[in-house]
């Protein structure tokens, strides 16, 4: 009787095994006279040359499967054993690809395009090597901009992950906050961690921002470097000075992809500081490679009174300018 050891990485334990291993008591079952043992994020194989041959090919296929869609159910486990025995060169097609799947997440969450603009947003990046993506608060720019730089590194289109945010006060004193200026804006990102633990696995995320394949710092870090084989992401752009935003898109190295996501309405700069994303726009327009995309109320995909709140400031913003304008007029 031979032995191997499968040792599993890059997958969530718990989800891959199954409840109480399930998942590979099925396996197990279907050579019965082999042994299966499962231990941490080992697994034991003792059996025939033959035997061990065919298990690997299945754990693989499973890690694989696991990896794309985030879940595997015995089910799904059942159609490899049976592709086995039947000995086909490929594996079927256990879930169906949408058209609007971006991306498989953490516990089979699956990330889809959920409006016309968003899917703007993905073309043009296919397309663009820079995309400013500009829109109110709850469009999904930011969460779309994560998951296409997550698949780009799965798909190993880059090699990391760049995710950089001005520090600007949005009404607070960050001066009163402890630690470093990294410590001090990390709260600032968190709807970036957020997204990100949506679409990574727990360990796997741990692993990525430990050894800098995942980097999320601000803006004032990036000065000096150059930003090559990487997805680099700018939020809250419209917090960048002009000066900060041309020394941005300047780090830019070969075979980058950046996106830079941004809310004219919401600038927090000081009110005679002028916007680097409300320049970027005027100044870019017309070169090749550089695409804007903007995003309205009608992407809104979170509550259904954001965008009910949305249409009534800007409102609100549409009659003060004619007031203003006004009264120009009459003086």
């Amino acid at each position: 009787m031979t032995e191997k050891i499968i040792t599993l990485e890059d997958v969530e334990l718990v989800g891959f095994l199954g409840v109480e291993n399930s998942n590979i008591k099925v396996v197990a079952e279907a050579f019965p006279q082999s042994k299966l043992i499962s231990r941490g994020n080992e697994i034991t194989i003792r059996g025939s040359i033959s035997d061990i041959v065919k298990i690997t090919e299945i754990i693989e296929s499973m890690v694989v499967h696991f990896q794309k869609y985030g879940k595997i159910t015995t089910e799904q486990v059942k159609t490899y054993l049976s592709r086995d025995k039947n000995n086909e060169e490929e594996a079927p097609v256990i879930i169906k690809e949408d058209d609007d799947v971006l991306l498989y997440g953490t516990k089979g969450v699956v990330i889809r395009v959920k409006s016309p603009n968003q899917k703007k947003l993905i073309d043009a990046a296919a397309e663009n090597d820079i995309v400013f993506a500009i829109g109110p608060a709850g469009t999904g720019k930011t969460y779309t901009a994560v998951a296409l730089a997550v698949k780009a590194l799965k798909n190993k289109e880059v090699k990391k992950i760049i995710i950089t945010r001005p520090a600007v006060e949005a009404g607070e004193n960050l001066g009163f906050l402890p630690g470093d200026l990294k410590e001090k804006i990390d709260p600032y990102l968190r709807p970036i961690y957020d997204a990100l633990d949506d679409m990574i696995q727990p360990e796997k995320l741990k692993f990525f921002i430990e050894n800098r394949v995942i980097e999320i710092a601000p803006l004032a870090y990036m000065r000096g470097r150059t930003l090559n084989n990487a997805f680099v992401l700018l939020d809250e752009a419209q917090n960048t000075t002009p000066m900060q935003m041309k020394m941005f898109l300047t780090r830019m190295g070969v075979n980058s992809k950046v996106i830079i996501t941004g809310d004219k309405s919401q600038i927090d700069l000081p009110t005679k500081v002028k916007s680097g994303l409300v320049e970027a726009t005027k100044i870019l327009q017309g070169i090749k490679g550089i695409s804007f995309i903007e995003l309205d109320g009608k992407d809104v995909v979170r509550h259904r009174l954001v965008r009910d709140i949305i249409m009534a400031y800007d409102k609100a913003d549409a009659e003060k300018e004619a007031q203003k304008s006004y009264s120009s007029f009459q003086k």
